[in-house]
Parts: C-alpha cells; structure tokens; sequence
C-alpha cells in the first residue's frame, strides 16, 4: 500500500511512518519542515506540505491507498483550529484524488467516557479541569474535526487515544468500537493502530479507541511530562 502520512514529524507520526515501512509499506510523510525528518528509507517519500494550505498538498496524495492523520498541536488557551482546517484541507485533497480511506487521532478527552474501565482513581478528578482549562480549545478544534470527518462521505474512522505516552515498543493493546480501558495509550500502539487501519475498513464509519494496559505511568506522571507534548 501507499500511506500518505499527515503530522509525520511529530512523536507519534514518526512511529506511524516508522511502522508503515517495517509492514513493508510505501509511506509519503508529510510535513512543513521535510529537510528535518530524522530518517530515510527506499520506500520513504519526504513530501513539503502544510495542512493550513491546500495548495501545498496538490501532487502529494496521488496513487495513494489510504491517509493515516496524527496531527497535534500543544494545548493553548488560544482557540485552535489546526485539527478542523487540517481535516478539511485533507478531505478536499482526497476528493481531488479520488483517495477514500483515511484515519484521524482525535482525543478521549474531546467526548469523556463515562463507561471507561479501571480508569485511574485520579482521573475523575483531573479530566474535568483539564477539559475546562488547557485542554478546551484542543478538544473544542478536536469535536470540531470529528464532525468535517464525519460529513465527509469517505471512508473514515476516528481514533480516540487517552493519554499519551512513550513506550519502546507495541503492546497487547485494547482497541476498536470499546470503552477504553484504563486512562493512557502508548503512541507505539496508536502508531501500530493506525498503520492496521489504513488496510483494514471493518471500522470505516466507526469511532474507536485504543488504550494501553501495561507499563503505564501515573496520573501525575502524565500531567508533569505530557500535558503540552504534540500527538
């Protein structure tokens, strides 16, 4: 397959690219800086996009099989509209190209669960604020995208991954139309995630959820390290 990856320079578009190759994937990376990717491959293309202008996509989603968007911005009080625009700006590429599958990260965070399993004690606690405070201009951006994708017509599904963080390597991650379980995802398994759904459609159409269930951090480990990190 062709993978055109969107938000390939962040922490976890680098994993989503990285994996797509080790699947024996071709994967085009899109990104504003494409002289600062940190790595090549024989069937790695680095394209020059920014997801805020459409003309810079012309020519970037030709031949593709499916585009996979891990795009992210740090939380900020300022109102955001990077997740929105993008999406519509990637929509409308696609339509272009007559490219229909694709696969967005969105957040838990922008629509709270209230059926999640195990979740962390403090998290009923801390989700509330962070939603209301840092957090809301993301999430607002982040359910605002949700809709562009889901009034797209194409063939879609959303990925709703709880907080993020780093492992080495994939685990035996929960994922698909579930609660989600605990309170963290691994970007490795949002990145193995992602890269299944980009050949698989039984969850086009679909709003899904992956969660992480070993090794993961605390609660106050979460807010110290990641609470401004990109997706």
């Amino acid at each position: 397959m062709r993978i055109v990856i969107f938000g390939a320079n962040g922490r976890t578009g680098r994993l989503v690219t990285r994996l797509a190759l080790e699947h024996g994937h071709h994967a085009v990376a899109v990104t504003r800086r494409p002289n600062e990717f940190p790595f090549t491959d024989h069937r790695l293309t680095v394209a020059g996009g920014d997801v805020r202008d459409p003309s810079s996509l012309t020519g970037i989603l030709d031949g593709a099989d499916a585009v996979l968007s891990s795009l992210g911005v740090p939380f900020s009080l300022r109102r955001l509209d990077t997740y929105s625009v993008g999406a519509a700006n990637i929509i409308g590429a696609m339509r272009d190209t007559d490219v229909r599958r694709v696969a967005v990260v969105s957040s838990t965070g922008a629509y709270p669960y209230p059926n999640r399993i195990d979740p962390p004690a403090a998290l009923r606690f801390v989700e509330p604020v962070i939603t209301r405070t840092i957090g809301k201009s993301t999430y607002d951006d982040q359910r605002r995208m949700e809709d562009v994708v889901r009034g797209s017509g194409l063939n879609w599904t959303i990925v709703r991954p709880s907080g993020l963080f780093d492992l080495p390597k994939p685990t035996n991650y929960v994922a698909g139309d579930v609660d989600p379980v605990g309170g963290y995802t691994a970007r490795i398994d949002l990145a193995d995630y992602l890269v299944t759904l980009a050949a698989d459609s039984s969850c086009a159409g679909k709003t899904v959820v992956v969660s992480t269930t070993k090794d993961t951090p605390t609660m106050w480990q979460m807010i110290r390290r990641e609470a401004f990190s990109t997706a």
